[in-house]
């Protein structure tokens, strides 16, 4: 569980949802108090502006179908402070969310990447699947190690 403080609210994430929490002040000011709960599979990307010497930086969810703020040049921080999706940091908080936003790019990427054990097995038998092993390590295909990671897959080991 990853949890940051920043200006206009905080973050966690689990690694499935990342929660938006607001509370107090700075809430009222911004977008309101409350929180909100979006699931790693909603999220299509992650807005990053960092903090500079003068300027706060933010952290922004793209949500698809979202009705994300646009901002002009030289205005971005000050309109990511209403919305939703996004979180506003200081220079001191930017490490722990550089932190928060490399975790939940590697869960977005995670998510939209196919893992060969989420795929359903075919519809042939073990000593069938085998032997296609067999056939893909003869050809090159597969190193020993690839065919013996397989293989101990498919026996359950």
């Amino acid at each position: 569980m990853i949890e940051v403080k920043g200006h206009t609210g905080q973050i966690q994430f689990d690694g499935d949802y990342v929660t938006i929490t607001r509370k107090g002040f700075n809430a009222r000011l911004s977008v309101g108090k409350g929180e909100k709960r979006i699931h790693i599979s909603q999220i299509a990307g992650v807005q990053w502006k960092p903090a500079g010497l003068l300027v706060n930086g933010f952290l922004q969810l793209t949500i698809p179908g979202g009705n994300e703020r646009r901002s002009a040049f030289g205005s971005q921080t000050k309109s990511a402070v209403h919305d939703e999706n996004s979180v506003i940091f200081t220079k001191k908080q930017m490490p722990e969310f550089e932190k928060l936003r490399a975790a939940i790019d590697a869960a977005i990427a995670a998510h939209h990447t196919p893992q060969a054990q989420a795929q359903p097995a075919s519809s042939g038998s073990v000593a069938d699947e085998l032997a296609k092993l067999g056939t893909l390590r003869d050809q090159g295909l597969l190193s020993p190690e690839e065919f013996e990671q397989q293989k101990a897959r498919i026996l359950g080991g």
